[in-house]
């Protein structure tokens, strides 16, 4: 027998560098959801629910036994309507998760690399490992990524960036001008992947999902997700823009079937449903105010952000720290997100939910740092 060859079959030595991705919670220990009341505040959830027009048509939905269209034409066209674009230039996928990954698996190979920052969307390492590439962190300032900081990164094998806009979990942005200053510094063979889930959330004069790039050059690609604004997370939904190529590439990968009937039926009406967008907009924009200002009222500090949720630091050095707030806050049956993975241990990254949910966070909140 080779002395190589292994007992048993082994993964690519990358594949064992992955931390398996952990979603939110989705209970509260302690608490007995059936005689107590647990809001869940974990996973940035549209607090509103799907638009209404969109459960229905996923009630009328028949014939399961069948296939769905493969290619998601109807969808594709009602968001190529919906924003202006191309159809032909749109990928729909499995939650935009699956099209971040099938990126790295098109354009990424053995020896080469990838950047994003510190502390960006962990499915980033992730799929860059997966494909046999090496993940490139480059340091963020007040949780914000740097442009400098990723061109300085930037090697003969680097071949893509990852740069989520707003980044999930810190609600920070990156102007327009700073993402074509990142756009021009690299090469014209280093893809520039723009991950705007939480685009809509954005009410700022300076920012771009990236529609505008994408349209300008061969080298960008924008991702979009229904599972935040549009409520559909359940059903995993999301889509890319692309030029042909890019699109091409994807589609030779991509499973023949990976969007669900389900998913497309409510996409197609989602995205037409502007009142229940609007709706979500506007309850969000008023509490992410309220809770800032109510963490910092407590003596925390919060993280600017512009997506539908807060990341909230609490002291390294005292009983109060971000574990003892999460136990704590769990008691009272509010289920919130760790971030340590993220690189932050002492903070707590906390959804905009209900009102009602809203108020009980912040009284919880009040209760344990008057203990």
């Amino acid at each position: 027998m080779n002395e190589q060859t292994a007992n048993r079959p082994l993964p690519r030595a990358s594949v064992m560098k992955i931390a398996a991705y952990v979603p939110g919670k989705s209970s509260a220990s302690g608490v007995d959801p059936r005689s107590g009341k647990v809001f869940k505040l974990s996973s940035n959830e549209n607090p509103l629910g799907s638009s209404p027009k969109a459960a229905a048509a996923v009630s009328k939905m028949n014939h399961l036994e069948d296939y769905p269209d493969g290619g998601v034409r109807k969808l594709r066209e009602a968001i190529a309507k919906k924003y202006g674009l191309d159809a032909d230039k749109i990928v729909c996928s499995s939650g935009s998760d699956e099209l971040l990954s099938l990126l790295a698996y098109a354009y990424l190979d053995d020896g080469d690399e990838a950047i994003y920052s510190e502390h960006g969307f962990l499915v980033y390492r992730i799929a860059i490992l997966a494909a046999g590439a090496t993940p490139i962190a480059t340091a963020e300032k007040n949780e914000t990524a740097q442009v400098d900081n990723i061109l300085d990164a930037v090697t003969l094998k680097t071949k893509m960036v990852y740069l989520a806009n707003p980044n999930n979990p810190t609600g920070t942005y990156l102007s327009s001008s700073e993402v074509r200053r990142l756009h021009k510094g690299l090469r014209p063979d280093i893809l520039l992947v723009l991950d705007a889930a939480y685009a809509e959330y954005v009410d700022k004069d300076d920012y771009e999902a990236g529609m505008e790039l994408v349209r300008q050059n061969e080298n960008v690609v924008m991702t979009r997700t229904f599972s935040k604004i549009h409520g559909l997370a359940s059903l995993r939904l999301g889509w890319c823009f692309g030029s042909e190529h890019i699109v091409d590439a994807i589609n030779r990968i991509r499973g023949p079937f990976n969007v669900n009937g389900a998913a497309i039926a409510a996409g197609q009406v989602a995205i037409e449903d502007s009142d229940h967008v609007s709706r979500s907009i506007a309850h969000n924009n008023a509490a992410l105010t309220k809770m800032t200002k109510g963490f910092e009222t407590l003596g925390l500090r919060v993280t600017p952000s512009v997506g539908n949720f807060v990341l909230v630091h609490f002291p390294e050095d005292s009983e109060k720290n971000a574990e003892a707030a999460d136990q704590f806050l769990q008691s009272r049956g509010c289920v919130i997100r760790r971030v340590g993975a993220y690189g932050f241990p002492n903070a707590l990254r906390i959804s905009i939910g209900t009102d009602e949910a809203n108020e009980a966070v912040l009284k919880a909140l009040k209760d344990f740092q008057s203990e």
